[in-house]
């Protein structure tokens, strides 16, 4: 006589970023799942782990979960620094939340000891994913500071998983499908990366059911940040610029200076703006949004007029960014600030490179190496260099606790940018009052792009 049948027990297990659901008892559905016809299965983003178990629980179904490969940490932190108030606030606001969510707090504010704290706090196996190899080292650092050895690296050549690992954003895009069950808890640094869609996929494949954003800057000027919200979490705590700028950030001031374009560049400037208006006028385009701009270079790259058109619009751009009165007085600025640490940012290289050789001052721009980069500003910090000229590299997640005067030649409209650069020389320091900047090119499209990327508390 046959032994009766005993249906198979459901199994939760992890395959490829997603999470799969089977056995002979299986539900025909189950929110968070949906039915995978190829397997006849069902299956969620990894990233929806807690909610799948949630469904789970609320059914009252028995089930083996295979799926989660985090572990618990031994210890937590043998050395965190006392922590200030808002951070406090930071971290009960966030387990409020289920632990998941955005914490937003400006530059040099100590968005590192809430992500310490939160490990410690839940003291599981932790993936802090960030945006460049330069803040791996950083964060590398100050978690072994805090947890001790070993403290793994993912990323630039480096294939060292641990309890508490540090990756890039691209190399987690690269290894999250296969290893993303590994973590209890992901921290997502300058987390407004996270909507773009390879970033956003490798969030998804991460099975960590605690999830922490830490950023300065939220919004995206494409509308997207609403995506954090779904794949890190909502802002559960914020403190801006302006609440902190005094007691926990320095004083800081911020100015606006005009140059006129000398008459050489006035005729020059006139004459490639015309060019580049000229062909927008006969074509019909208005510039009023991102697809208008996408039409202009499309439409340009398929005549000799067109490409004037180009041409003629980059030159007018490079003129109004480096007008010679700019230069003229950012030498001024290094005579007058030359006991001040100082930071020039350009929004192009052109400039960036004639600035560091007319005034002999470091340069870092993308195509400079990692280990260039970080004896350059060893070099800032402990006074062998008085400055440094940067376009766009330094604009986030570099830390240079002892400038305190940035000056912005060049930028684009972007809010987020303008508070980035701000925020580069905001870290405390006893009797500092920091002071920006900002160099701009009467009659020019400057005017406007500086009206809006001003935008923000911390410049009104």
């Amino acid at each position: 006589m046959l032994a009766p049948q005993v249906p198979a027990p459901l199994t939760l297990r992890f395959d490829a970023g997603t999470l799969v659901l089977q056995g002979n008892t299986c539900p025909e559905s189950l929110a968070p799942f949906e039915l995978d016809p190829r397997t006849n299965t069902l299956r969620a983003p990894g990233y929806r782990y807690a909610d799948c178990v949630r469904a789970l629980t609320r059914m009252g179904a028995e089930y083996t979960d295979t799926a989660r490969a985090y572990q618990t940490l031994s210890t937590g932190a043998a050395v965190i620094p006392v922590p200030r108030p808002y951070q406090e606030e930071a971290l009960q606001a966030w387990s409020s939340a289920r632990s998941r969510g955005v914490v937003v707090l400006p530059t040099g504010a100590g968005k590192t000891q809430v992500a310490k704290m939160a490990i410690h706090s839940k003291q599981r196996s932790a993936l802090v994913v960030v945006p460049t190899l330069n803040l791996v080292g950083q964060w590398k650092t100050e978690l072994s500071r805090a947890f001790g050895d070993p403290i793994g690296v993912l990323g630039g050549g480096s294939h060292d998983i641990q309890a508490i690992t540090v990756t890039t954003y691209d190399s987690a895009y690269i290894h999250a499908d296969r290893i993303g069950d590994r973590w209890g808890l992901v921290i997502f640094d300058e987390c407004h990366h996270l909507p773009s869609a390879s970033y956003a996929h490798a969030a998804r494949s991460i099975l960590a059911p605690f999830r922490l954003g830490l950023t300065a800057t939220p919004d995206r000027e494409d509308g997207r940040h609403a995506l954090t919200d779904d794949i890190c979490g909502p802002i559960v705590y914020q403190k801006n610029i302006t609440d902190l700028s005094g007691e926990f950030l320095s004083d800081y001031y911020t100015e606006i200076l005009e140059f006129d374009l000398n008459a050489s560049e006035l005729v020059e400037y006139q004459d490639s703006r015309a060019l580049y208006k000229e062909f927008l006028q006969s074509r019909g385009i208005v510039m009023r949004s991102a697809s208008d701009w996408s039409q202009f270079v499309k439409q340009a790259a398929t005549s000799a007029e067109g490409r004037a058109a180009m041409d003629g619009f980059r030159r007018a751009r490079a003129l109004a960014f480096g007008a010679e009165a700019k230069l003229t007085f950012c030498g001024k600025l290094l005579q007058e600030h030359a006991h001040d640490k100082a930071i020039f940012f350009t929004q192009d290289n052109h400039t960036a490179r004639r600035i560091s050789r007319e005034f002999l001052v470091p340069l870092i721009t993308h195509e400079t190496k990692v280990a260039e980069r970080m004896a350059i500003l060893k070099g800032l910090t402990d006074g062998t260099y008085g400055a440094v000229v940067t376009s766009k590299v330094l604009n986030e997640g570099v830390d240079v606790p002892e400038a305190s005067l940035a000056v912005v030649v060049s930028g684009s409209g972007s809010v987020r940018e303008h508070v980035q650069r701000l925020g580069r020389i905001l870290r405390r320091k006893e009797g500092k009052v920091a002071t920006l900047y900002e160099l701009v090119t009467r009659a020019t499209v400057e005017s406007r792009t500086s009206e809006r990327r001003r935008q923000h508390d911390a410049y009104r």
